[in-house]
């Protein structure tokens, strides 16, 4: 039963790391989009 337990909570440690590591990626992601616009409204 424990092991049972200890592999569902790696499972769902993990789940919960990788959908935390999205939304970072993502908002890096639209951090350096923003960034890049404002570089090209700054150009014209």
């Amino acid at each position: 039963m424990t092991t049972k337990l200890g592999i569902w909570g790696m499972l769902l440690l993990s789940v919960l790391l990788f959908a935390t590591g999205c939304n970072t990626l993502e908002g890096a992601g639209e951090d350096v989009q923003e960034a890049g616009e404002e570089v090209q409204d700054a150009a014209d």
